[in-house]
């Protein structure tokens, strides 16, 4: 499944930020940022519904996530 996130991650200090978080809690999945598109893309893949989990995770560490 892939699934799409709007985003305020607008640089790569911020993305830096966010990786580690990611990395641990979804071992499992690809993830890529598209910092050049305007709603700062976050694309996952992974097997599992994660929506709810990761939007969390974002507002936990200071950053606002949406789905799409």
């Amino acid at each position: 499944m892939i699934f799409v996130f709007k985003t305020n991650v607008d640089s790569i200090s911020k993305v830096k930020k966010v990786t580690p978080k990611l990395n641990r809690l979804f071992p499992n999945s690809k993830w890529n940022f598209d910092l050049e598109d305007c709603d700062n893309i976050l694309r996952f893949e992974c097997k599992d519904n994660i929506i709810e989990k990761v939007v969390f995770l974002m507002k936990v560490i200071g950053f606002e996530c949406e789905a799409l």
